[in-house]
């Protein structure tokens, strides 16, 4: 009986973009997904006021989470990892969700890399948990 090959993914993220690094063969493409919350929606909408903004914030950071989400669901095994506490964020709410419980997820803290740097952080963490077998799944 033949095993299904565990489906890898990375997504370095932060509020404003996640890039989302599917680990099945070479070379790594990666592909961004964005927040519509930017600086200059901050901008307007605090000139209309303060919660407003807030209000706006929550409403696009939602839905940027609930992208990332749909594309997790098609994978076995997740690292989170970026400089802010988005990847906390969204392993929080996927926690909290019983479709992602057989998931395996990762989350690591790093800082802003470049695209090279990104691929050779997932490829090692990918290559590491396997031959050890450790993991702090959520």
């Amino acid at each position: 009986m033949m095993t299904t090959p565990m489906k890898k993914l990375g997504i370095w993220m932060d509020h404003s973009s996640a890039h989302l690094m599917e680990i099945s063969g070479t070379p790594i493409e990666t592909r961004i997904i964005t927040s519509q919350f930017t600086h200059d929606t901050k901008v307007q909408s605090l000139g209309k006021g303060e919660n407003l903004m807030h209000n706006k914030e929550q409403h696009q950071q939602s839905d940027y989470y609930k992208k990332l989400k749909e594309t997790i669901l098609h994978f076995d095994e997740v690292l989170l990892f970026g400089p802010t506490t988005a990847k906390n964020e969204l392993a929080n709410l996927m926690k909290d969700d019983h479709l992602f419980a057989k998931k395996r997820v990762e989350v690591r803290d790093a800082d802003k890399m470049t695209e090279n740097q990104q691929h050779a952080f997932v490829k090692e963490y990918f290559s590491e948990s396997h031959i050890t077998g450790k993991t702090n799944a959520i």
